[in-house]
């Protein structure tokens, strides 16, 4: 299975850590992310993997070489531009295009999701499947309730929402936070060759869901997630791995 891993970001959040160091290579409990995620993704039984690099893409690289894995590792080189989360996905096809689908998980996400059985759960038309939860923030997705299809995009502190359906009444949609898991197919490729050399996949999705199966699986209720985006959550992120060790 291939998988790739998003580690170009710039850690504008997490600074003033992400001056001197890479958010990939921020440790948590004696580890860089970069290091759970690849144990995560390897224990799914990904084979191989593309990471990408921008932001101190000599730091990521080298240790990428220190360390071997068993499974081949691609390097998607974004340090001229970052391209966004779209555009970087575009920019690796080499790598991810095939005959299967691939994991896209980003470097700052920690959590207990089994990843087989999320992507086990993702219907077989899916162009994109999408895992979300019930976790508070201001940003969710607007879910179908009972087909879990894609339908817009809503930010609950100004009211805003985002959907290709005209006439769609947000308060009858599930309401779900994206935990920056996906599982796309090769089909998305095709779809991506019009837009512009960089772009956030999130509006992607919200512009091809109308007319593109893309769906949301739920995490089981009880799964952790912790999002180790900014200086806040790395107490939090060392809290929850200790205690998988207890």
């Amino acid at each position: 299975m291939k998988a790739m891993i998003f580690a170009a970001g710039l850690g504008t959040r997490l600074k003033p850590i992400t001056d001197t160091l890479p958010k990939a290579l921020v440790p948590v409990c004696g580890e860089p992310l970069l290091g759970h995620v690849i144990r995560k993704l390897l224990a799914a039984g990904a084979d191989d993997l593309t990471v990408n690099v921008h932001h101190f893409p000599d730091r990521i690289i080298d240790w990428l070489g220190e360390h071997d894995f068993g499974v081949s590792v691609h390097i998607s080189d974004e340090r001229e531009q970052l391209l966004e989360t779209g555009g970087a996905i575009r920019h690796a096809r080499e790598f991810l295009d095939g005959d299967a689908p691939f994991l896209i998980h980003n470097v700052d996400i920690l959590s207990d999701i089994d990843l087989p059985a999320f992507m086990a759960a993702a219907p077989q038309e899916a162009v994109a499947t999408l895992l979300v939860s019930e976790r508070q923030t201001r940003r969710y997705l607007l879910f179908d309730p009972d087909s879990m299809h894609l339908l817009g995009w809503t930010d609950i502190s100004t009211g805003e929402v985002r959907s290709p359906f005209p006439e769609l009444d947000p308060s009858r949609c599930r309401r779900l936070a994206f935990s920056g898991i996906h599982y796309l197919s090769p089909a998305v490729f095709p779809l991506m060759e019009s837009w512009p050399e960089r772009f956030p996949i999130m509006d992607f999705y919200l512009k091809i869901c109308r007319d593109v199966p893309i769906y949301g699986v739920a995490a089981p209720e009880g799964c952790t997630l912790v999002d180790v985006g900014k200086l806040d959550t790395l107490a939090q992120a060392e809290s929850y791995l200790q205690s998988l060790t207890c």
